[in-house]
């Protein structure tokens, strides 16, 4: 369903259940970012006007998502940590080459958020399925619906605003990129990396 050419190691859930701590405060962080990246489509393409009203949506959506996973940092006794850079964002950002005109620039930027809401709805699909806590299993099992309908808003959009042909290729090229990356992440208690 979701297209992605490298399923994530199951061992990785071993790894995140070590840390409960770290994986919830990543991921909280990354539901900021997501809104942040809603925000920014806004402002970059306000002409959009149905690329505006989807993404005012998702930013609110996105932060009551951040809300849901501090409340539950909060009620395991903890604080929000300090933010982590996100490998795996940075490395994915590297694909496609600079410059180019505003819309080749708003594509790029669409298939680079279906594909990280790609990845997150698969990782909570595999939380869902194999953590051992069961509170933790429900929350992402929920999650993992949102996400999947993020991942096809995005791609929606690219091909709405670019040739889809080019798009499709873009995004299988991108998709083939993500898979080698993926060879070397999923061994830390991170939502992506």
């Amino acid at each position: 369903m979701l297209g992605l050419k490298l399923p994530t190691d199951p061992r990785w859930v071993n790894i995140v259940e070590k840390n409960i701590e770290e994986i919830l405060t990543d991921h909280a962080y990354c539901e900021q970012k997501a809104a942040s990246t809603a925000i920014s489509l806004i402002i970059g393409f306000p002409e959009k006007s149905e690329l505006v009203k989807e993404m005012t949506a998702l930013a609110r959506e996105e932060m009551g998502h951040f809300n849901m996973v501090h409340d539950k940092i909060l009620k395991r006794g903890w604080t929000l940590g300090r933010e982590r850079k996100d490998e795996y964002v940075i490395e994915l950002m590297k694909f496609f080459p600079k410059g180019g005109s505003r819309e080749t620039h708003l594509v790029h930027k669409l298939l680079y958020a279906a594909l990280i809401e790609a990845r997150s709805c698969e990782r909570f699909r595999l939380l869902s399925e194999e953590i051992a806590d069961k509170e933790l299993s429900d929350f992402y099992r929920n999650l993992m619906v949102s996400e999947a309908n993020h991942y096809t808003m995005f791609l929606k959009f690219a091909r709405k605003y670019g040739q889809k042909e080019e798009v499709d290729q873009k995004w299988n090229d991108l998709l083939d990129y993500e898979a080698q990356l993926m060879k070397d992440l999923g061994k830390k208690e991170t939502m992506h990396g």
